[in-house]
């Protein structure tokens, strides 16, 4: 199914912000400087954020900021080198990072827009920051419970039996023993032929569970350029490891924090590696979140779900709604 979005439009300022602990981000503003200012917060933890996100906002009536995460897309050092260290890339870290690139940009409030892990740090924020925040979109929700870890990297391999061993074998993950721990050893391993095959095996992990939804692609995650996929593979396990430095549950326990926040809250039913009842939980604690199901979709999205995604802000766009 074909979805209009909005024309490919281009950054009209740009620039690498000083976070500190020697760390850079790359942010770059689209749009309209006088629109509502939007703040896109990408997935991984350690994707990057892509010139395709911007296509679901009007570049007329939005002021929209994307950002690079540390480590990772522009943002330097980069955890693609090995000599990076991650001592200073935690949840706090970014969290920070996003409240100093709303101050040095002049924002006094936005709209938030992310999935997946990036919908962790925009609840995190929200939650600590509610008073800077106008709107919250989100697409396939995540808090980043170790229950939700341990689904993605175990329990749903019940459907994906093979590749699941394979995985924890190639892990040399024994008998019990956490895989997402095991592989976050590995890929800061002092010998590269074993981070290599550590961040190779990830991602094959990682495209098995994505390709099996449906819209699935093969090699959804194994086809990008070597320094990104190092650098995802290497941020994701090492924030996952440490279940993102977030007490169990918290981000569901203070939801009442979001309230007079209004909020969408889209996810596909068929989403295989992040289940459905994790937003329909966080809906049942959010007053102001509506929830949308979207029947024929995973975690990859579909027509349905792109049109669905371009609705909500095109809602929240309007004058009356900021």
């Amino acid at each position: 199914m074909s979805v209009e979005l909005y024309p490919p439009i281009e950054p009209y300022d740009h620039g690498m912000l000083d976070v500190g602990d020697g760390n850079r981000i790359h942010w770059e503003a689209c749009g309209n400087p006088d629109g509502a200012p939007a703040l896109v917060v990408h997935g991984g933890p350690g994707s990057g954020c892509g010139t395709g996100t911007r296509r679901y906002f009007d570049p007329e009536r939005y002021r929209v900021i994307l950002f690079d995460q540390r480590g990772c897309g522009r943002s330097t050092p980069h955890a693609a080198d090995h000599a990076t260290s991650l001592e200073h890339n935690t949840t706090a870290h970014l969290l920070a990072d996003m409240e100093l690139l709303r101050q040095h940009l002049g924002v006094e409030k936005w709209l938030l827009f992310g999935g997946s892990w990036g919908s962790t740090l925009i609840l995190a924020y929200a939650e600590r920051h509610p008073e800077r925040v106008s709107a919250i979109v989100i697409t396939g929700v995540t808090m980043t419970r170790r229950s939700e870890i341990d689904w993605l990297y175990g329990g749903v391999g019940r459907f994906l039996p093979a590749q699941l061993e394979r995985f924890r074998a190639e892990g040399g993950v024994g008998p019990g023993e956490d895989a997402v721990a095991a592989y976050a050893r590995l890929v800061e391993d002092p010998d590269p032929q074993v981070r290599d095959r550590a961040v190779r095996e990830w991602a094959r992990w990682e495209d098995a569970v994505v390709s099996h939804e449906v819209n699935g692609k093969p090699d959804a995650y194994s086809d990008r350029p070597d320094d990104a996929l190092t650098a995802f593979v290497r941020i994701t396990a090492h924030y996952f490891s440490h279940a993102a430095w977030l007490d169990e549950g918290v981000l569901l326990r203070e939801a009442d924090r979001l309230a007079g926040i209004p909020g969408v809250l889209l996810h596909g039913r068929l989403d295989l590696g992040s289940p459905l009842a994790t937003a329909y939980e966080l809906a049942q604690r959010w007053p102001n979140a509506e929830l949308v199901v979207v029947d024929d979709s995973g975690h990859t999205g579909s027509g349905t779900y792109r049109r669905r995604v371009r609705e909500a802000l095109d809602r929240f766009a309007a004058p009356e709604a900021r």
